[in-house]
């Protein structure tokens, strides 16, 4: 009786476990032939809320459909605090492209030096820290929009590297990145695997045919969006032309705001030149760019020499002292 019990209710379960898990892993255990399409360019769409972290899109494979398939970059409510998102990558090991999926952790660890952009430049996060149970978002790389979040700062991201749109790691072309100590020491730290919501992002990527590499030639129509599995509506972020990566997404603050970097509507760029006065440019304009009615007309003449003064007269000589004689 319990075997019974068991088949009729365990077995059933691994199936449909079955049924949903290879369009997640199969690609993992076998790998695939070819390299993955180069990741597109896009435009990252603004946070829905305050504690999410972006989770940046990727090519994933259908053993099914035979090919590549894009899941959209998206925003995911982080499944615990202090903890962080790191991507999946595509590696080559012995002789097939291998998927090292994504996982959540204290830090971010290695992701195969693939620049994924908006804050994920190859190595390391960019994008914010935990702090007090609460994330602060860089403004330099994240796309905060019209949400009321106070926890922000502002810091550019530079990349010493070249940065390319490949979306995998070694073979034939790839990128040539290796785990760094730290990356070693965050591969050792507790983990959690990617949440439900992020599969269900996948399966519905992989069910639609306009996400296939063979159909959209590596510019997926749906290439991010505000949150998993919205694939319509205004948080739907298209593919832009191929070409390299946003490594920095500039969105500083509302000008004049404390600590922005923006100046004020009016106030002078740093570096720029000052306006000049009109009396100013003038002066120094060459004669060929003054105003037409300036370059015309008559320049006023000279005036007349003003006349010598008459010689004085010599004196006359005295009656009483004649002239000496030389």
């Amino acid at each position: 009786m319990p075997l019974k019990i068991w088949s009729r209710s365990i077995i059933p379960a691994l199936a449909l476990i079955l049924l949903v898990l290879p369009g997640l892993s199969m690609a993992q255990d076998d790998g695939v032939n070819t390299p993955p399409p180069d990741l597109p360019t896009y435009d990252q769409p603004p946070i829905p809320g305050d504690g999410y972290v972006w989770t940046p899109g990727y090519w994933a494979w259908g053993d099914d459909i035979q090919d590549y398939y894009w899941v959209p970059g998206t925003w995911v409510l982080a499944p615990q605090p202090e903890y962080l998102w790191t991507p999946g990558y595509w590696g080559w090991s012995s002789g097939v492209y291998i998927w090292n999926a994504g996982y959540w952790g204290p830090h971010v660890g290695f992701y195969g030096g693939v620049n994924y952009g908006y804050g994920y430049a190859g190595s390391g996060f960019q994008g914010g820290y935990w702090q007090g149970g609460h994330l602060y978002y860089n403004r330099a790389v994240t796309n905060v929009g019209t949400v009321n979040i106070t926890n922000v700062y502002n810091k550019t991201v530079i990349v010493n590297t070249t940065v390319n749109h490949v979306s995998y790691n070694g073979g034939d072309g790839g990128v040539r990145a290796q785990p760094t100590p730290g990356d070693l020491a965050a591969a050792r730290e507790h983990h959690l695997a990617a949440v439900p919501l992020q599969h269900q992002h996948e399966m519905a990527a992989r069910s639609n045919p306009v996400l296939r590499a063979g159909a959209n030639r590596g510019h997926p129509p749906i290439a991010a969006t505000s949150r998993p599995g919205e694939f319509s509506g205004p948080g739907v972020v298209r593919a832009q032309h191929a070409g390299t990566m946003s490594v920095v997404h500039e969105n500083p603050q509302p000008a004049g705001e404390p600590g922005s970097r923006e100046p004020a509507p009016g106030a002078p760029r740093p570096g720029a030149p000052r306006p000049q006065s009109d009396a100013a440019r003038q002066q120094a304009a060459p004669e060929a760019h003054r105003p037409a009615e300036q370059a015309q007309a008559p320049r006023p003449a000279p005036p007349p020499p003003r006349p010598a003064a008459p010689p004085k007269p010599k004196p006359e000589p005295h009656p009483e002292h004649p002239p000496e004689k030389k």
